[in-house]
């Protein structure tokens, strides 16, 4: 079994504290580690280190191997550019079959947190299995506890696959990230679960899926597979990236696909995809402000106070955030988080490249 671990993300949402050169896996969003380092770590009772890849840009490859010194260099696949997941995935999956032409691999996310990391291993394992055996493509569902709207969610019906003690069922549909209502509704119905983003397969089975629902691109990656080893490796995977399309592994393979199950997990999984996200994961005073020692807080609750390098004092504050960095502050209302990453459009139009 091998490991892809895709981490070619920039936090946009995690602005100020993440960057487009050091970005939200690279973080210590919580606890001693790193998210990419927590991942990897999470990941090495299941699957030895050589035998886990990482997917990533070629301005993230420096610090990767600095905050993973014992991760061969080898084990960086570099993707010229962010085209989404469905080019990550393929160029992953097409470099494991050169080394395993039978290669399971379980694809994650670089900056997910996992509670019980002992059911999950044991979920993976399990959809190694059934990957193998039924040449299925495997996603790990998360039993949703609220009505999510800033998830997506994945339908399945009755029909079932079984290894070991773990069922994975037939998935019935993909939807994407609803309003409060249709959230509502889909956790009524029972049938729903969260899209986690986590997946197992054999590499010749997504390659095969791509080829079949996403012809140019399997075009291209059948160039790369070519030229893999040979001096021409980063020229013809910098010349297909430019011409790829930039599609997620959901839209272009997995809503596709008559082949794809679902095994409902449930070990406390997080995306941590926004502050107020890691507000909910941090311990909390008396007056729920998440605010460590350091800082000064009045009159106020429910906030969220980020910044090592000088003191931070909020009086008669309810429910903000405020993250302060050496060259830019954050201050928004905890329930807009999901609206941070229009900071960076603005950056974008006004052109403050060095705060991107």
């Amino acid at each position: 079994m091998f490991g892809l671990i895709m981490a070619g993300g920039t936090g946009t949402r995690f602005w100020p504290k993440s960057r487009e050169k050091f970005p939200k896996q690279l973080l210590k969003i919580h606890g001693e580690h790193t998210m990419i380092q927590q991942t990897i770590n999470r990941l090495k009772p299941l699957i030895e280190l050589e035998n886990i890849y990482i997917v990533a840009l070629p301005i993230h490859k420096d610090s990767i191997l600095e905050q993973l010194p014992n991760l061969p260099e080898k084990n960086i696949i570099v993707e010229p550019l962010g085209k989404n997941t469905a080019p990550c995935i393929g160029l992953g999956a097409v470099f494991l079959r050169k080394i395993d032409p039978d290669a399971v691999m379980v694809v994650l996310p670089a900056d997910h947190l996992i509670a019980d990391e002992k059911q999950f291993l044991s979920d993976l394992s399990h959809a190694g299995d059934i990957a193998k055996k039924e040449n299925a493509l495997i996603t790990l569902g998360i039993k949703p506890t609220f009505p999510a709207t800033g998830y997506g969610y994945i339908q399945y019906n009755n029909k079932q696959i079984e290894a070991g003690n773990t069922k994975a069922y037939k998935v019935k549909a993909f939807a994407e990230k609803p309003n409060y209502e249709t959230a509502c509704r889909f956790i009524e119905s029972g049938d729903f679960l969260w899209n986690s983003g986590c997946f197992v397969w054999r590499a010749e089975t997504i390659l095969h899926e791509i080829e079949l629902h996403l012809p140019n691109m399997a075009d291209g990656l059948a160039e790369v597979d070519e030229a893999i080893g040979t001096p021409q490796e980063d020229a013809v995977i910098e010349r297909v990236y430019r011409q790829i399309r930039n599609i997620s592994i959901d839209y272009g393979v997995m809503e596709q696909s008559e082949t794809v199950y679902v095994i409902p997990g449930d070990f406390g999984w997080n995306d941590v995809g926004t502050w107020s996200e890691v507000y909910k994961i941090r311990e909390k005073d008396v007056d729920d402000n998440a605010a460590g020692k350091k800082h000064i807080l009045i009159n106020s609750s429910g906030c969220l106070v980020e910044g090592d390098e000088k003191l931070i004092a909020l009086v008669g504050m309810r429910d903000t955030i405020v993250v302060d960095t050496e060259d830019a502050m954050l201050i928004c209302p905890i329930d807009r988080s999901q609206d941070v990453r229009k900071v960076i459009d603005m950056l974008k139009r006004k052109r403050f490249t060095e705060l991107l």
